[in-house]
């Protein structure tokens, strides 16, 4: 083997290794982000969990809804909840530009809403209760009654798990949690 072709065979040797080393460091940052991908998922899935929604505090529980609001595609979403807030905790507009007041009631999950709990004094296009829990059967004939929205603990689930806010907004509380088409004498 002549000089020239140790020095090829070496630059092929070397060139070889140059490669493995780019693919290995290549292989580990994509492992990385894999990982990383995992991580993440995996926290959004533990948020989509109704258990740690039922662990979390009342302004948590606004917090995510404003949350689940942002994520939906609702503008100038703030939480807007504290003593005395006449039932707003959270305000924003929908896609469409219709303003939306959200009451939120983040209850155990054996307790229920009743129609005394319900407020809409904001002036909204879509007054939208979010609850943890089961609405009564009086406060969803309040809310028939009042154009208001609910979405229990059922539709919060859906809600949590990626359905758009706009699919559940004309739901029937009779097979649902909101109320858009239920008659007031149901």
């Amino acid at each position: 083997m002549g000089t020239g072709t140790v020095v090829l065979v070496v630059l092929a040797v070397l060139a070889a290794g140059a490669v493995i080393g780019v693919l290995a460091r290549a292989g580990r940052r994509e492992a990385e982000a894999e990982k990383a991908r995992l991580k993440e998922q995996a926290r959004v899935q533990a948020l989509r969990s109704l258990e740690s929604i039922w662990a979390m505090s009342p302004l948590e529980f606004e917090e995510y809804i404003a949350e689940l609001c942002r994520r939906d595609g609702c503008t100038g979403v703030l939480r807007v909840g504290a003593a005395n807030d006449l039932g707003a905790d959270v305000m924003g507009w929908l896609p469409d530009g219709r303003k939306l007041v959200v009451q939120c009631k983040r209850y155990a999950k054996h307790r229920t809403v009743g129609s005394p709990d319900l407020r809409s004094e904001h002036g909204a296009d879509v007054p939208l209760f979010v609850a943890s829990c089961k609405f009564t059967k009086h406060a969803r004939a309040f809310a028939a009654r009042h154009g208001l929205v609910l979405v229990d603990v059922d539709l919060l689930g859906f809600w949590n798990n990626g359905t758009a806010l706009s699919a559940l907004l004309d739901l029937d509380i009779g097979r649902s949690g909101t109320n858009r088409n239920l008659a007031p004498d149901n």
